[in-house]
């Protein structure tokens, strides 16, 4: 038996309620962790979500932000913590982690980084750090298994850019960014799921609403499931699912999702 868990940046879980609960409905995942909520924990749809047999843990913001983890009715869920409980004040509702059946599992979403450098540039710098300096306090260096999923807002190399030159300035792929990436994944001795299975470049998740970059498959891989060795040795599988990002009023990104055994 198989435990998908899946990352999916759901850009306003209110407008996307009814593909939030199709999406359970379809893979029926012990753990979903979604992205940029738009609303506070009270205005999440914790209603339609119960009604298809899940419960969300939510930290949520007005108008921005906002990360939540889902997990069936029933799991065990325990050990919330909430931000990242350091010393700077940032009001940013962007990291949660929380421990569901005994998989320790973060939902994370990194700042986009405006342009280089700017300020929301030096923010997403600060915030990586943070991350990093966070990771271990949460059991990212445990032997318990511990999944680290989220919009990272930086594509990790050339295989997951569609067009790489258009990129290289940006902040979704300049090489700056990259090494915010790679040094906090990398020290956390953390593992990409999806390159466990596939080697193949153009593995996109997520596409600009703008000149058809869907249609044309003109995007990046900016979402991730990291697992620790503990995760990494089970997982048996990963993909993305691209239909979630076909129809009416979808988000555009794309879930991602990695099946662990046991």
């Amino acid at each position: 038996m198989t435990a998908r868990i899946i990352a999916w940046n759901v850009n306003s879980v209110r407008v996307r309620e009814a593909r939030l609960v199709a999406l359970l409905e379809r893979h029926k995942p012990a753990a979903l962790c979604l992205q940029e909520l738009k609303c506070v924990d009270a205005d999440f749809p914790h209603a339609a979500v119960r009604a298809v047999g899940y419960e969300a843990t939510t930290f949520g913001q007005k108008t921005y932000n906002g990360v939540a983890v889902l997990a069936p009715a029933g799991a065990e869920v325990s050990d919330v913590v909430r931000g990242f409980g350091d010393d700077v004040d940032d009001p940013q509702a962007r990291v949660l982690a929380v421990t569901v059946n005994g998989v320790r599992v973060v939902s994370a979403y990194v700042p986009n980084g405006g342009e280089l450098g700017s300020e929301k540039w030096a923010y997403k710098q600060a915030w990586y750090a943070r991350l990093g300096r966070w990771l271990p306090s949460v059991g990212a260096g445990g032997d318990a298994p511990f999944v680290l999923c989220g919009d990272f807002n930086v594509a990790w190399d050339e295989r997951d850019v569609a067009k790489p030159d258009n990129w290289r300035d940006g902040v979704l792929f300049h090489s700056d960014a990259r090494a915010l990436l790679h040094t906090v994944v990398q020290g956390a001795g953390l593992t990409d799921t999806l390159r466990q299975h596939h080697a193949e470049p153009n593995l996109l998740s997520w596409w600009d609403y703008r000149n058809l970059g869907f249609q044309k498959n003109d995007g990046l891989r900016i979402d991730y499931v990291f697992a620790n060795p503990a995760a990494a040795a089970r997982c048996v599988a990963a993909g993305i699912d691209r239909d979630e990002r076909r129809g009416q009023q979808p988000s555009d990104h794309a879930p991602v999702w990695a099946d662990f055994e046991g």
